[in-house]
């Protein structure tokens, strides 16, 4: 029997806990310098809650692996429109050379649609798309504050999305109006 060879990309997804999967990239972050901060841990959260509250058919290890690491290559700051057009697509190659399979790559690099604007997209790609723009607008940011919930969902359908097939965006509003009824 042919043994699997041994890759960071098998060791995370091999761990199921979610917790223990933050510290380990938290480690490779302290190690490679790779983007992870808190607004990753906080995008991932929103995808896990949505997940377990929509019941959805997805591999919930693989989305919030990849919800972990798909930012990878993000600048804290950028000064280039071009580098927020690449860092997608250059973090997908370099977790290709993790060991990560083409698939998962592909999934990290759809976070948003400039690397595969009119393709067909993976179904676990737009759950990370929905964290991580619903998230990023409710974070503050040095040019502005972070919007309130509802703005946040208004502008993510007629605004970030609009034009845009994403496959959850249904149960995603769904998800967020018994959130508002439970926490607000």
């Amino acid at each position: 029997m042919k043994q699997e060879k041994e890759t960071f990309a098998n060791y995370i997804l091999s761990e199921k806990d979610f917790k223990k999967k933050m510290q380990i990239v938290f480690y490779l972050q302290k190690k490679t310098g790779i983007f992870y901060d808190k607004t990753v841990i906080f995008k991932s959260e929103i995808a896990k809650l949505f997940m377990e509250n929509q019941k959805l058919d997805v591999d919930e290890n693989l989305v919030l692996t990849a919800s972990l690491l798909c930012n990878c290559k993000k600048k804290k700051e950028f000064l280039d429109l071009k580098d927020i057009y690449s860092y997608a697509e250059e973090g997908s190659k370099y977790l290709s050379t993790l060991g990560f399979n083409k698939r998962f790559c592909k999934i990290c690099s759809e976070i948003n649609r400039y690397s595969n604007p009119d393709g067909k997209r993976e179904k676990e790609s737009d759950i990370l798309e929905l964290a991580e723009q619903y998230g990023g607008m409710l974070l503050d940011r040095p040019e502005r504050r972070g919007l309130d919930l509802d703005d946040a969902e208004i502008l993510l359908e007629y605004r970030n999305l609009k034009g845009k097939d994403n496959r959850y965006l249904p149960q995603f509003k769904k998800f967020l109006r018994e959130m508002k009824e439970v926490y607000v």
